[in-house]
């Protein structure tokens, strides 16, 4: 009896947890809508807004968003808030690609924030339009890529290492040996080349002569005033003066409606797990010294 009883009492709480998760989960589905409304009346156009922040180490969701707003025929044009120092090469190219191909169907304005530089501004550069603050941090057009060495403290601590590899420039770049003029030579080609195609992208999306651009293009940073000084952007003014321009340049009139949109998620348990396991990976691999080899805008 007493047997039957813990049963059934497991099986009334089995069921209720169950019901709370199934609540639970169209409760979230319910708040993650594609998008949210910001200020507006609600009477005026459409103008969606997405938002790239923080460094640039993957595109796909920028890229998605981007995808929807300009096969959604209620959104009259794009603002592309950009708060981001730069990042890795090529997140920050296929944006700048999504950018291009978005301009096909809708117009895309920049609002640049506290900061838009390197990567941020290789992406902006592709805009129908710029919109900086007098004191945003802008332009560092340049490449770097660093090589920590640990030769030296590992010679301290006693610790040899043996490197078996197929080629003499496997293991190029490795931190636990000097660097050779040979690898120096070679990585300086290779930043050098990924500088160009910035440079490329840059004078044919600002329509500015290589020549003319490549003086400014030494990695030093702008403010938003001296940037407009230079051509790199074209207007200065804030969030709402890039929605005003974004409409203006649709041809909508009427006071523009933001609609920003929310970065795709999956469900909250499913976040939680994955964060936990990802930090758990990224803790117990050696991918920090990877990303410090790679080049960075």
């Amino acid at each position: 009896m007493e047997k039957r009883s813990a049963l059934y009492a497991l099986l009334v709480f089995g069921s209720l947890l169950a019901l709370s998760f199934v609540f639970l989960y169209f409760l979230f589905s319910a708040l993650e809508q594609k998008g949210e409304q910001g200020w507006g009346t609600g009477l005026g156009p459409k103008i969606g807004v997405v938002e790239l922040t923080g460094a640039i180490t993957d595109g796909k969701d920028v890229i998605g968003q981007l995808h929807e707003l300009r096969k959604d025929n209620s959104i009259k044009a794009i603002v592309l808030r950009i708060d981001s120092p730069g990042g890795a090469v090529a997140p920050s190219q296929e944006i700048y690609r999504a950018v291009l191909r978005t301009k096909k169907d809708k117009k895309v304005v920049c609002s640049m924030g506290t900061v838009a530089a390197s990567g941020g501004f290789y992406v902006a550069s592709a805009c129908d339009k710029i919109y900086a603050s007098p004191g945003t941090i802008t332009g560092s057009i340049g490449v770097i890529s660093e090589f920590p060495h640990v030769n030296e403290l590992m010679s301290l601590a006693r610790v040899n290492v043996d490197t078996i590899k197929s080629a003499a420039m496997k293991d190029a770049g490795s931190p636990l040996r000097p660097m050779t003029d040979s690898e120096r030579k070679f990585f300086q080609g290779f930043v050098d080349g990924v500088y160009e195609q910035f440079l490329d992208d840059v004078s044919t999306a600002r329509k500015i002569p290589k020549e003319t651009l490549r003086p400014l293009a030494d990695g030093r940073i702008l403010t938003g005033k001296q940037a407009l000084e230079h051509h790199l952007v074209d207007e200065l003014g804030n969030l709402e003066d890039a929605l005003d321009g974004a409409a203006k340049l649709a041809g909508a009139s009427g006071e523009p409606v933001p609609v920003f949109q929310k970065k795709p998620r999956g469900s909250m348990i499913g976040e939680i797990l994955r964060g936990a396991v990802q930090g758990a990976v990224e803790g117990a691999s050696p991918r920090g010294s990877i990303e410090v080899r790679d080049p960075r805008l």
